[in-house]
């Protein structure tokens, strides 16, 4: 399999709104880079910041992807107009979907390898980036959600041609992780399997297991 690269971007924290009457600062807005190559570290690219790495940064969320393959679906059905970076995404992909990529799939990028550790969930950040008070449960109601790579060796990589898949997991695909953590009726037994997962980040196994 080949994730096709549309845009490698990267940003840094800047003020998108206020909260309790102070500045909200965000490093959702990125930009796509025009160098030719970029530096894959173990904690995101070379250039890339959050502003709160608490919840947004991490070795589990070193690197965001969203495939572009959801525009026409965005743009057709929800009037949300798409373009790279739209998503806050690192990489702005097209290849393939949550379906079709699983927790724990290996892609080599240039000379750095990056793991799928887990699905990205909406935040109220992305909710006031966007200007749509709606976004974040379209995002969750969908599933396209796209998803979160950790790196397994860093390296440098060229910021055109494609990820290719070195090894497919035997794990769940991010979209069936993604909606085991949101949807009640989902089977117990099955939550606590994808939950189970050894390769899944571990935010993600407590979410599915909170008692264990």
């Amino acid at each position: 399999m080949e994730l096709r690269l549309i845009s490698v971007n990267v940003g840094q924290p800047k003020q998108i709104g206020m909260r309790d009457g102070k500045p909200l600062l965000s490093a959702i807005g990125k930009e796509k880079i025009s160098a030719q190559t970029i530096s894959v570290r173990a904690l995101g690219l070379d250039g890339d910041t959050q502003a709160n790495p608490v919840s947004h940064g991490g070795v589990d969320k070193a690197v965001y992807a969203y495939p572009a393959d959801h525009w026409q679906w965005w743009e057709g059905e929800k009037n949300f107009d798409c373009f790279p970076a739209r998503f806050g995404e690192n990489l702005t992909l097209e290849g393939a979907d949550e379906n079709d990529v699983s927790i724990g799939d290996r892609f080599s990028w240039g000379s750095a390898i990056l793991e799928i550790s887990q699905p990205r969930a909406p935040c109220n950040k992305f909710q006031i980036y966007s200007g749509r008070a709606d976004i974040a449960a379209l995002m969750t109601l969908s599933g396209r959600c796209g998803w979160y790579l950790r790196v397994v060796r860093e390296g440098n990589a060229p910021t055109g041609g494609a990820l290719e898949r070195l090894s497919a997991s035997a794990g769940p695909s991010v979209r069936e992780t993604f909606i085991a953590a949101f949807n009640r009726k989902i089977d117990p037994a099955r939550k606590a399997q994808i939950g189970g997962f050894p390769t899944l980040a571990e935010a993600w196994r407590v979410r599915m297991n909170p008692a264990s």
